[in-house]
């Protein structure tokens, strides 16, 4: 076992961090990590991913393959996924990222891997593999959405058909 990094342990739910409540993605993840065949599922695409040699090495497969199921589940964009992963403590421990170690894998890095997956067709029997699991302990999974609030400056439409401002909009 490794030892923790003062990123780990500083970590809510890891080491020094005392009123910590669990949440409903702890929760959710925790059941994931638990039933979902992670072994199974890398070996069935273990034949196609990139191996250690030219190059820069390869992210672990699972680690990788995990990145892949956080992002179906939560309905994130590939650069989406990255910036939740260093945004959540419960992902990153999800997914094994110590950022006190590594960096996290970037949006390019998992367009990659999904583009891998499609390119061999191993995507949707991946999920159906997990739907057969889930469905056997009597669970469902529907993908879900991380809220992504973005401010953005724009002034109110001209575009209707008048030509005028809404009086409806505030200003």
């Amino acid at each position: 076992m490794k030892q923790q990094t003062l990123a780990m342990a500083a970590d809510p739910g890891v080491g020094l961090v005392q009123y910590r409540k669990s949440t409903k993605h702890d929760t959710f993840l925790a059941t994931m990590e638990v039933l979902v065949p992670w072994q199974e599922l890398c070996a069935v695409i273990e034949s196609h991913y990139p191996k250690a040699g030219k190059g820069r090495p390869p992210i672990g497969l699972e680690r990788m393959l995990r990145m892949y199921f956080v992002q179906h589940w939560f309905n994130l964009a590939d650069a989406a996924c990255e910036e939740a992963l260093l945004d959540s403590t419960a992902l990153r421990r999800f997914v094994g990222i110590d950022l006190g170690r590594e960096r996290v894998p970037d949006g390019t890095t998992l367009l990659k891997f999904r583009r891998l997956l499609e390119q061999h067709q191993l995507g949707q029997a991946l999920f159906a593999k997990v739907g057969e699991v889930l469905q056997a302990q009597g669970m469902k999974i529907d993908t879900g959405t991380i809220v992504d609030a973005t401010i953005i400056a724009a002034p109110s439409s001209t575009k209707n058909a008048d030509k005028q401002r809404d009086p409806d909009i505030i200003t």
